[in-house]
This record gives structure tokens, sequence and C-alpha cells, in this order.
């Protein structure tokens, strides 16, 4: 009797309304060519519902975009008898090529620690960097000047407010990849959170590969480096000829 009762009043709440994310990409493969010069990518979505949107805080939705990672080594300059040297360095074990963040507002507001350590959304949290400490001394320094430097080269980017969204339901964001990217596959990730929890997440991949002549000398390079070596060796007299050649000509 009392589990019926139970029974009948749970069916007769209102349903809590299930977030879907339902998204598209503008382009889900990047050429990389001789003349290539960055891309952009438009991101696109909409929230599907089974019910009324929830009452509580306000929708917010982030997107990230991840390329591929590798270890990376970071030295500290020291001075030494008045000369500048590499005094001291540290392996991070995982950093990725580009990361970019884009939200619909100030991440401090809408997203919190517990769900940014659980999904790792922030770039601090994706960057892996377990026991450096016990290489040098100040060990968090490093990890600051990785992300000073590949800030300052457009590799890393935090797009606050680059995120529209619509009557909460249809949102867009466009993320640009710049010039130097590595090959790869590149991770895009949206998540929607209410009061600055993650109720929804999803996962796409974006293709990142060289193309024609720049395919062609990347093979070259990486499975036959004896042959890559000997056609640079010609190209570099070849080059330093014509050079001498021209500079002849010039003055006669």
């Amino acid at each position: 009797m009392i589990r019926a009762l139970f029974l009948s009043l749970a069916l007769a709440l209102p349903a809590a309304a299930q977030e879907v994310i339902v998204s598209g990409m503008s382009q889900n493969r990047v050429s990389i060519t001789a003349d290539f010069d960055g891309s952009e990518i438009l991101i696109y979505g909409a929230v599907k519902r089974d019910a009324p949107a929830p009452e509580g805080g306000p929708l917010e939705v982030i997107v990230t975009v991840e390329g591929p990672a590798t270890p990376v080594a970071v030295r500290r300059k020291g001075r030494v008898a008045g000369i500048w040297v590499n005094n001291a360095s540290v392996t991070i074990g995982s950093a990725p090529s580009f990361y970019a963040v884009a939200t619909t507002g100030p991440l401090t507001h809408i997203l919190s620690d517990v769900d940014n350590l659980r999904y790792g959304i922030t770039i601090e949290r994706v960057i892996r960097a377990i026991g450096i400490s016990a290489e040098a001394d100040k060990s968090g320094e490093f990890i600051l000047a990785l992300l000073r430097v590949r800030t300052n080269e457009g590799r890393y980017r935090i797009l606050e407010g680059k995120v529209e969204l619509t009557e909460e339901t249809l949102f867009r964001s466009d993320v640009e990849l710049p010039a130097n990217l590595t090959e790869g596959e590149y991770k895009v990730r949206l998540f929607l959170l209410r009061n600055k929890h993650v109720v929804a997440s999803q996962e796409k991949v974006i293709g990142v590969r060289k193309e024609g002549l720049e395919r062609f000398v990347f093979n070259l390079a990486k499975q036959q480096p004896l042959v890559y070596g000997l056609v640079s060796l010609v190209l570099a007299a070849v080059a330093g000829w014509g050079a001498s050649a021209a500079f002849r000509l010039i003055r006669t």
C-alpha cells in the first residue's frame, strides 16, 4: 500500500527536463597546404529537451577545442658569470599543441572547481605535469611560462563570452585555428551547464593533416630521412649557385 502511494506521487510530479546537445560543425577536416594561413571553424547546435526547461540558474555553454598532446621540455634561464644560460629544466608529460575555451560567460561564474576537475575543461586542467616538482625548484613557474609562451603564440586561447546562446536553445561559436597547426585529431567538446554544474556533454573530432607538397615533404622526411637530407643538400647548393649567378649578373 505504501509502495503504491509513493509510486502514484512520483508519477504525479512533473518530469525533470533532460537536456541533450544536438550539434554540428562547418567542417570536420582541415588540410594544411603550402599557402595555409589558418582556418576558422563554426561550431553550432541546439538543446533538445523532452520537457520544459528546468527552473533555476540560466543555461550556459562551454566549447573546447584541443589539439594533439605531446611532452614538452621547458627551460629556465639564469645569469651565471654575467652570461644568460639554461640553469634548470623540467619535462611536462603532456600538453596540447592547441587549446581554446569558448564560453557564454566568465569561467569563474559558470563553472565549479569540482566539475572543472572532473571534466578537465580549463587549460590548466588539461596539462599533465606529474612529478616535475622533483626536477626543479619552483616547478609551478615552468607551467606558467608554458602557458604564457603558447598564449602569446595564439596556441592557447580563452574566449569568454564568445559563445552566442539564443533563448537557451540555440548556440554557436567561431574558433580560429592558427597557421602553425600540428597534424592530428583535434577534439571538440561541448558542455551544457546549470548552476555551475555540467548537465550534458558531447564530443566531436576535427581531422587536421598535411596535403600536396607539404604532405610529400613530411612523408619523405619521416620515411626516407637519407633521401630527404640529400635532396635538401642539392636544393641548398642549387639555391646558392642561383643567388651567386644573380649577383654576378647584377654587377655586370
